[in-house]
């Protein structure tokens, strides 16, 4: 039976008259009604400023293609100010819209629509392909073969297999540098890649460097300062952006806020840490319990003017020139600050963006959290999360083989990663994705995979690649690329997913038609902004494959992702205009039989098509910022 249309509402500008509205402000929002929804004596927002609700009527504005167009206004009153949607038909019937969708009963504040009025993430943010490097593994430059290894390093050449095996699994040093990097940004350019986001840079005794002994100076063995400032001056003649990665919540134990803290009970560096009295067994708090890895006390007013406040800090100092980052992706940001009955995750993270907002505006900052991370990020300091519930996850569960192991990676057990058929996957994407503000979720990351994880590819279904890489740049949120999955690389933990990568197999026969499917999908990315930014619509889902419309004023991109052979069958009326529906990529098949569309592929596949944009009336009042 085909999807029954249903009103619809979304943050994107078709829908919200003003994307970045100050306390205060009125904002205008708008709903679409489908024409055989029936009739209704009701419609309205229902917002909930200060805890107490709030309704404000809508009115008909306009009729088109098949729906009715209702707008209200909204007044901002909190920073993050939340609502919903009331319709209530002439016979008494009530229906309640959110992000998770419409329902005949009353709904949650958590998943409510939501206006924010914090300062909001850079205008480059949502159009960005997020391309991660781990320094180490990445590429070495001739002057690397010249810089002896450290005491701490097992040396590998760059052919070597990775060692999973303590202590090899984090001192295996195969040298790689950033001027590694930097020489091969054509490589990141031939993309489209314009964002480069570098896993720790600073000295450390790993390869992974999430254990620094300082945060003053780039690690010598990645080139030191300069190498830096060469990187991002040529990433930044390509157009593209370079991000850092910071450990809020940690240092390593050689570094030397903590081997004074140590030596010096009465330093200042002392109150760094969390060092435990006799009574409580002696010793100190670590990152889940990893002694070279000391957690830090955000209650130290010391601490945070070193590291995260003010022009003098760490996170300052690498914004500004001469380093000119773009941002930070911050690690294990849902534990920074957190410890027991402690909790001051929103104190750090706020005064971060603070100082980034001082030093440079026009720069991102993303959180890191294993699991969900929608209650840290809602606009006051995230500008969007590294994590894997919304997406990545269900994706997993969704495409992977059934029964495959997880490799303890993305927040799974050692255990199976669950199986879904496509009516959970997205009953689990959106009931994550809901936490979210719409705008922080366009700046929140779609990662197949990471450095912590399996990759993908390990344990994909047969032919479902396309599907992966398509749903990551064709959903809201920045795609993102590990570096090693356009070589077809694989790998059963996240250890072994750092593999050296195989320079000079680009031609290999099973390795170019990875790079052509990145080429393509990530080309389609770049070539249609409404990816970025435009609405979300869902139309279709069946046990294998799935259907949305992403659409703007300017442009309509309707998308189909099947894991296997299926067709998905849709009213006419769900998206106007389909018989001059332009194929951009993808071999599944769009048919319209009488009041029916008709989405189908014999096979796993990844298909779009674009249509003119959508007619949207004119918004009332002024223009919309």
């Amino acid at each position: 039976m085909p999807s029954r249309l249903t009103p619809h509402h979304d943050g994107s500008p078709l829908y919200v008259s003003t994307q970045a509205p100050e306390l205060g402000e009125v904002v205008r929002v708008r709903l679409r009604v489908p024409g055989d929804f029936g009739p209704l004596a009701w419609v309205g927002t229902r917002s909930n400023p200060n805890r107490e609700p709030r309704f404000d009527e809508a009115s008909v504005i306009a009729a088109a293609d098949g729906w009715q167009w209702w707008e209200a206004s909204v007044e901002v009153e909190n920073p993050v100010h939340g609502y919903r949607w009331l319709l209530v038909g002439v016979d008494g019937r009530q229906h309640w819209l959110n992000q998770l969708g419409l329902f005949t009963t009353e709904v949650r504040d958590h998943d409510d629509f939501r206006l924010v009025a914090h300062e909001p993430a850079p205008a480059w943010a949502a159009s960005s392909i997020l391309y991660q490097v781990f320094p180490d593994r990445f590429a070495r430059s001739a002057a690397a073969g010249s810089r002896p290894a450290p005491e701490w390093a097992i040396p590998a050449e760059w052919s070597d297999p990775l060692d999973p095996v303590p202590p090899a699994r984090s001192t295996q040093f195969f040298g790689g540098d950033l001027d590694g990097v930097r020489e091969h940004l054509d490589h990141l350019e031939s993309f489209g890649v314009n964002l480069l986001y570098l896993t720790p840079m600073f000295p450390a005794r790993s390869n992974h460097r999430y254990d620094a002994s300082t945060f003053d100076v780039v690690d010598p063995l990645l080139g030191g300062d300069e190498a830096l400032v060469r990187l991002v001056e040529a990433a930044h003649a390509r157009g593209i952006r370079v991000i850092g990665d910071l450990t809020s919540n940690h240092s390593g134990d050689a570094h030397e806020w903590f081997r004074t803290a140590q030596a010096d009970p009465d330093s200042v560096e002392r109150g760094f840490y969390y060092f435990r009295d006799e009574a409580q067994g002696g010793g100190y708090e670590s990152w889940l319990g990893v002694p070279s890895l000391p957690k830090f006390d955000w209650s130290s007013a010391e601490l945070r003017r070193r590291f995260i406040e003010g022009r003098d800090s760490v996170v300052a100092r690498f914004l500004a020139p001469p380093f000119n980052l773009d941002g930070w992706r911050i690690d294990v940001a849902n534990m920074t600050g957190r410890l027991g009955a402690e909790d001051l995750n929103a104190e750090v993270r706020q005064t971060i963006r603070r100082t980034m907002l001082d030093v440079n505006p026009d720069t991102i900052l993303l959180g890191e959290s294993t699991n969900d991370a929608a209650s840290d990020v809602q606009g006051d300091a995230w500008h969007g999360a590294m994590t894997y519930t919304p997406f990545t996850r269900p994706l997993w569960s969704w495409l992977l083989e059934p029964g495959s192991p997880a490799g303890g990676g993305i927040g799974f057990p050692l255990a199976a990663v669950p199986s879904y058929d496509g009516h959970e996957f997205l009953e689990t994407h959106l009931r994550f994705a809901a936490g979210f503000p719409w705008r922080t979720r366009l700046a929140t990351m779609n990662a197949l995979d990471t450095h912590d994880t399996p990759r993908f590819g390990t344990h994909a279904r047969p032919g479902t690649l396309p599907v992966a890489l398509g749903l990551a740049v064709t959903l809201p949120g920045i795609p993102v690329v590990w570096a090693g999955d356009e070589f077809g690389l694989t790998g059963v933990d996240g250890e072994a997913s750092r593999t050296p990568i195989p320079w000079g197999s680009e031609t290999a026969s099973e390795v170019a038609p990875v790079l052509d499917t990145y080429r393509e999908l990530l080309g389609l990315r770049r070539a249609h902004p409404v990816l970025a930014t435009g609405g979300l619509r869902w139309l279709a889902v069946g046990d294998d494959a799935i259907a949305f419309v992403r659409e703007s004023a300017d442009e309509q991109l309707l998308v189909f992702a099947a894991r296997a052979a299926a067709t998905l069958e849709l009213p006419a009326a769900a998206i106007a205009m389909t018989d001059a529906a332009a194929r951009l990529t993808g071999d599944a098949e769009l048919e319209a039989s009488g009041d029916l569309l008709r989405l189908s592929s014999g096979a796993p596949a990844f298909a779009v098509w674009r249509l003119a944009g959508v007619a949207a009336p004119a918004w009332s009042g002024p223009a919309p910022a």
